[in-house]
């Protein structure tokens, strides 16, 4: 029987995936390490790596970066069938004459285990097939005692609001898709002069960039890390086999933050377009260029991104006589930081910066910024 060729991705103790044909020092079983690093193995072997034992438990950082680069060669269903199968027949969890002090050594890891999948992973679950492997090693493990079944619960319905306030934030991305194409009829045939414009409806800067890192965080909350994994490996169209990919769904949550990225730099292009008079113009540039700046004070720098970029499409940047009316030092100052010069540079080490003061922040409105900090510094 052929051996099981390497599982081509490597992996080092900051969880980064490494390049598969690095030297290969020590070896354990089909296990690969280099100055005790794991780097490579089999797929079976990593697997085994990943099942905790009675004296063992996989590092965090392995756990995730395995739980998300192993889809690209084993579904999510199947490698939950293979965990499964090693918690219980290899731990022997089926067998009625097992030392029972040996199961509560190992049912909560097990479980903790299961734990980590399901937040980290969460929409992995939506699969049946997952839930049904699932919920037999829960049962499994409540059934040894009464703590592990309040455990088993928590997990099981923060597994269950998770999958269902999913579900609810793509019926409200649906509604949004379909009234937008009918808002923009309505929009096209209203008379210009009964429109309100964004100032009218809000005035302040600073509030308007609030509102804005709120919608932000809400859709960037939906994104689970397995979507990056989905969008930007593309399954070779010569390849016959129905892949990993081959059934996949989109990556519809990546996709939306995507499209509010472009819906608000359009936004922003058309606002600034919509007056007749220059001066009504030259207000709006410099109303959104406060906006911007508060973005960049709260730390939404994807708001700020997108603004920007409205601000230079070509309708708005061949207004010359508009800008000429605008005092534009703020937004020169913006526009440095947002550089793409040397791989955006200067926007990640604002970025860095403000992760850092976010570190120290004591009052409400300083932890409300870290919260969003925390988030806009992950993506």
């Amino acid at each position: 029987m052929p051996q099981t060729p390497p599982f081509a991705a490597m992996f080092d103790s900051s969880g980064y995936n490494r390049n598969l044909y690095q030297l290969k020092e020590d070896s354990c079983g089909d296990l690969y390490y280099h100055d005790s690093n794991l780097l490579s193995g089999s797929l079976e072997a990593l697997i085994q790596h990943l099942v905790p034992t009675v004296d063992y438990y996989p590092d965090r950082t392995y756990i995730f970066t395995f739980l998300l680069s192993s889809r690209l060669f084993v579904h999510p269903y199947e490698l939950m069938a293979k965990v499964c199968h090693l918690c219980i027949e290899q731990q022997r969890l089926e067998e009625p004459g097992a030392d029972k002090s040996q199961l509560q050594k190992l049912a909560p890891k097990i479980l903790q285990l299961l734990t980590e999948w399901t937040e980290t992973f969460p929409y992995d679950f939506r699969d049946e097939r997952m839930m049904r492997n699932l919920k037999e090693l829960a049962h499994r493990i409540a059934s040894e005692d009464e703590m592990y079944r309040k455990n088993v619960q928590q997990m099981s319905q923060s597994l269950i609001r998770k999958l269902a306030s999913l579900s609810q934030y793509e019926e409200v991305l649906a509604k949004i898709n379909a009234t937008s194409t009918d808002r923009l009829t309505v929009l096209k045939t209203k008379p210009q002069a009964i429109q309100r414009d964004i100032i009218t409806v809000c005035s302040d800067p600073y509030m308007l960039a609030q509102q804005l890192t709120h919608i932000e965080l809400e859709r960037l909350n939906y994104i689970g890390p397995q979507e990056f994994v989905q969008a930007f490996v593309q399954k070779d169209p010569l390849d016959n086999d129905k892949g990993c990919y081959s059934d996949r769904k989109k990556s519809r949550n990546l996709e939306a933050y995507v499209e509010w990225f472009n819906k608000l730099s359009y936004l922003v292009a058309t606002e600034i377009c919509m007056p007749v008079k220059k001066k009504h113009r030259a207000r709006m540039i410099e109303y959104f260029i406060d906006v911007a700046r508060e973005c960049f004070n709260i730390g939404n720098f994807n708001s700020l991104m997108a603004i920007i970029s409205g601000m230079n499409m070509s309708p708005v940047s061949r207004l010359k006589k508009t800008w000429s009316k605008v005092k534009t030092a703020k937004f020169d100052i913006l526009e440095h930081q947002m550089d793409p010069s040397s791989n955006f540079y200067n926007y990640r080490t604002a970025l860095r910066g403000a992760a850092q003061r976010s570190l120290t922040a004591h009052s409400n409105r300083e932890k409300w910024s870290q919260r969003k900090m925390t988030c806009f510094f992950w993506a």
